[in-house]
């Protein structure tokens, strides 16, 4: 059984967003492809996100959530997901399998400071 709830902590490496998680096995995997654009607009009030923050994110709405993706389609092994209040998309990479057994029709998620 996988967790409802789930967390990372994305940084900003060589100009990207980046996240390490040794339980899966990620070392700086990359957000790619539109989901940059989507995590400014996250962090958007949290000081110094660059330097990192904790990224909650659930299959499942939660209290507090700041967006919800709806996933829109597959593409090269991952999923695209569309935030329809800034109507942007962004690509989730094959990586996303190391927390969900099938990509989930939504995405929720929040972004806090580090130390909250």
């Amino acid at each position: 059984m996988t967790n409802a709830m789930m967390v990372i902590f994305p940084y900003r490496y060589e100009d990207t967003w980046v996240f390490d998680d040794d339980r899966v096995g990620l070392e700086r995997e990359p957000f790619v492809s539109g989901v940059p654009e989507m995590i400014d607009i996250l962090v958007k009030d949290i000081p110094n996100a660059e330097k990192g923050f904790k990224l909650f994110f659930s299959a499942n709405p939660f209290p507090g959530y700041q967006a919800e993706f709806n996933r829109v389609r597959e593409e090269y092994g991952g999923h695209w997901y569309r935030w329809e209040k800034y109507s942007l998309e962004g690509w989730l990479c094959p990586a996303l399998f190391k927390y969900f057994a099938v990509a989930p029709e939504k995405l929720y998620c929040q972004a806090k400071k580090l130390g909250s």
